[in-house]
């Protein structure tokens, strides 16, 4: 059974030692490493602060209708206030996020992705 060249594979066949794909070097850099590990340093416990903050609601919502149903102003209950301030807290992470994306993450993996950009044009013009 013949199969399709490999990428990196001369068409007669022939094995030729080849470059690493881009992924297995850039995740043993430690520079990404460093990226990663910020992102996941912020992203995550803002993540779980806010489903726990979500469970909360719900869980308010179904084992204390008394006090969701409490009238804060005129109308208003504290579900309302509670549910509204869902989305406001929604809109207030992603602000967070992108201000803290774009000090903190992009100017990194824009080093990055320029490093291992030119990395790759030197590597694929080596073998001409």
């Amino acid at each position: 059974m013949d199969l399709p060249p490999q990428p990196g594979t001369p068409p007669d066949g022939t094995l030729t030692e080849t470059v690493p794909p881009q992924g297995h070097r850039i995740d043993q850099d430690p520079q990404f490493r460093t990226l990663r590990r910020t992102f996941r340093g912020s992203a995550f416990p803002v993540t779980v602060a806010f489903l726990l903050w979500y469970l909360l609601y719900v869980l308010l919502s179904g084992y204390a209708p008394g006090l969701m149903g409490a009238k804060v102003i005129g109308n208003l209950n504290v579900a309302l206030l509670l549910g509204l301030s869902q989305f406001a807290s929604t809109f207030a992470i992603a602000a967070w996020y992108a201000r803290f994306a774009g000090r903190r993450l992009d100017p990194r993996a824009e080093e990055l992705r320029r490093r291992y950009a030119r990395s790759a044009v030197v590597t694929s013009g080596e073998g001409a």
